[in-house]
């Protein structure tokens, strides 16, 4: 049985579709690198943005209307946020909701002899139990918690994802063990909300942090995505003094989606402009080379004018080596979709003006670092050519030639919106 599995979205959906694969080979099957080549496709599904949806709409349909006689397999957050969507796009098709991937072998089973098996709804298995075939044999991730605490208004995820479940400390630690012991330089956890991993267990994020960082080993350790209203009831001081450690990358992923308090309440974000800054300036004091990663939704339905130019006041304030924006659209099930949207034209505008100041930004940033002699860890091949690596400060380097999963020193040589090239030193 050959598989062909595609996957959209987060570093933990990605996670998600490695354990999905390794279930299935432990199972007899052989993935594919062409849907041509499969009996069955699998398309793990990402929901949070409207656009990343029409992608995935798109696709079901061409590979229904390609391949009519393939078996095919939805997987992901779709499943369970819009099921009715997904029964008239996609009638004969197999589900694995987005916590119910362990069920892989059974659902391909069961289509291979002519059934259609749907498994949905939260399951508290524990996915670092898991086994895992990596997309980049260099790099592990490792989901160390799944669902959040969060309510926010535009949000649909979590009606996939559920409430918080973090995962054991101990069989985190262990994983991450392995995944050295296996060779791999680069481990990244990742979760809806990192920080709050262990606010239903009594463990903490630092501590986890504290364990995986005294393994033996060359490596680094990408933290993911944090929701500020969890760091804020967290102990600040001894999480930024965690982020210290060599084996850290000095990257901090804090989303402010707006620089407009009441936007913030009306999304329910549960955190004021003034707290995010703090945050920010905190860390910045004790971690100066600290890469900032924010994210911003434009036009959301309260946002008028106004609160627009708060948003940009505060990113040029703030200055994030990286910006993600999202153009608001309704999502489904979600609170804010009952409100009005805005006029496309005007979410539009907004999108380039903040794109225009994104991109002055990173390459003002990137920039300054002409010249500099960087330490950098190698971890994949360019698809345009030469390697790339990664800054201590998780900033993209490309070098001509460099060795897979070493460390090598360069002379910042060009500096461009997105990334950075290097000549070896």
């Amino acid at each position: 049985m050959k598989i062909y599995l595609e996957t959209y979205g987060c570093t933990f959906n990605k996670a998600d579709s490695e354990i999905m694969a390794a279930l299935l080979m432990d199972n007899g099957a052989k993935t594919v690198d062409s849907p041509d080549k499969a009996d069955v496709i699998i398309i793990n599904t990402c929901y949070v943005k409207q656009p990343t949806e029409q992608k995935i709409i798109n696709n079901i349909h061409k590979m229904q209307k390609k391949f009519p006689h393939k078996k095919l397999l939805i997987a992901g957050c779709m499943v369970d946020i819009d099921p009715k969507k997904l029964e008239k796009l996609a009638p004969k098709a197999g589900w694995i909701g987005a916590r119910r991937i362990k069920s892989a072998p059974e659902v391909v089973n069961a289509l291979m002899n002519g059934k259609i098996r749907r498994e949905t709804g939260y399951d508290m298995n524990l996915k670092t139990s898991l086994p895992k075939t990596r997309s980049n044999p260099l790099v592990n991730i490792i989901q160390i918690a799944e669902g959040c605490q969060g309510k926010c208004s535009y949000c649909c995820t979590r009606f996939a994802r559920g409430s918080l479940q973090s995962y054991p400390l101990q069989l985190l630690h262990r994983e991450a063990e392995i995944a050295v012991s296996e060779g791999c330089v680069e481990l990244q956890l990742t979760a809806q909300d990192t920080v709050a991993f262990g606010t239903d267990t009594g463990e903490t994020l630092k501590d986890l942090i504290n364990q995986i960082t005294a393994i033996e080993g060359d490596f680094r350790v990408r933290i993911g995505m944090m929701n500020p209203r969890s760091i804020i009831d967290d102990d600040v001081e001894s999480l930024i003094n965690s982020f210290k450690h060599e084996k850290i990358y000095k990257f901090l992923h804090l989303p402010i989606q707006s620089g407009n308090n009441q936007v913030l309440e009306d999304m329910d974000r549960g955190y004021s402009v003034e707290e995010y800054l703090n945050l920010i300036n905190q860390f910045r004091k004790e971690i100066p080379s600290l890469s900032l990663a924010t994210d911003v939704i434009v036009g959301y339905p309260t946002e008028d004018e106004d609160a627009f130019q708060d948003t940009l006041n505060v990113i040029r304030d703030i200055s994030p080596d990286f910006l993600h924006i999202s153009k608001y659209h309704h999502r489904p099930r979600t609170e804010a979709s009952n409100l009005d949207e805005m006029d496309l034209s005007i979410i539009n505008k907004r999108s380039k003006q903040l794109n225009n100041l994104k991109t002055e930004i990173s390459y003002h940033k990137n920039y300054k670092l002409l010249g500099t002699i960087q330490n950098i860890l190698i971890t994949n091949k360019g698809s345009k050519g030469g390697y790339i690596g990664r800054t201590g400060s998780y900033k993209t380097v490309v070098v001509g030639d460099a060795p897979m999963g070493t460390f090598v020193t360069v002379e910042i040589i060009e500096a461009k919106n997105t990334y950075l090239m290097g000549a070896l030193n």
